[in-house]
């Protein structure tokens, strides 16, 4: 390749990924526009397969549902199955349904429960619009982008890039021998530590779910209360964690 045609090439490179760039700006922008206001929010995960006749698919109706009359906002993927579930569960509830999109092969369908839907292209920003709101995760029963969501949780609070928040993981059937893999040999081999897994909670119930979530939002509205900060201020962060 001649001199000049390398170039072209580069300058056509590099032309592609400042248009990138903006792209991914703008759906940063998109996103934090339209939840900046959403208030108190837990975000659901689970597989996109499950049926409407799926247990879990009704546990989650149900949680989202309970957690929506305590005064939540949920959000979710947008998707079928669990997101679907929870979608469902807040939309029936009468609170904000929130519905994240993304365009993927296996997922040609968003449920239609979503009171607010947003569409992205980039999976890192929508991962950032799912985290940035929520108060705590509930992780029903899913597969390699359920488990991606809750090791990613995991990690930033393992390094302190967000405060800890509960990780809760429904279905103690499914989920029971991964906790016991991390309490025994990750803690025996040293990868982790004891403390780094004070934010799982297991469960079957949805009724201990809102009870976990709403002894966060009490834990969080306390630590404000001894907080010396501008008034306004204080009253901006109350409304994000209160009911």
């Amino acid at each position: 390749m001649r001199k000049e045609e390398k170039i072209i090439e580069e300058l056509k490179a590099q032309q592609g990924d400042m248009w990138r760039i903006f792209k991914i700006l703008a759906e940063f922008i998109q996103g934090f526009d339209a939840l900046a206001d959403i208030g108190a929010a837990v975000t659901f995960f689970g597989s996109s397969k499950f049926s409407r006749r799926n247990r879990y698919y009704k546990l989650a109706r149900k949680t989202a549902y309970m957690l929506g009359k305590a005064g939540f906002s949920i959000i979710t993927g947008g998707g079928p199955g669990i997101m679907e579930a929870a979608n469902r569960g807040a939309y029936e509830a009468g609170v904000t349904s929130v519905g994240l999109n993304i365009e993927i092969p296996q997922e040609e369908e968003h449920n239609p429960y979503q009171t607010v839907s947003l569409k992205f292209k980039y999976f890192f920003v929508r991962k950032v619009m799912l985290l940035r709101y929520a108060l705590a995760y509930v992780i029903f029963p899913g597969g390699f982008g359920t488990f991606d969501e809750l090791f990613e949780a995991a990690t930033l609070i393992q390094t302190e890039r967000i405060l800890p928040f509960p990780v809760i993981l429904f279905g103690t059937d499914y989920w029971k021998e991964l906790y016991q893999f991390m309490k025994t040999k990750m803690i025996k081999t040293g990868t982790i530590e004891k403390k780094d897994l004070a934010i799982f909670f297991l469960t079957d119930s949805p009724e201990e779910v809102v009870e976990i979530i709403k002894e966060e939002v009490n834990n969080k509205l306390s630590i404000l209360e001894n907080q010396d900060l501008l008034p306004e201020v204080k009253e901006a962060l109350k409304r994000m964690v209160s009911l």
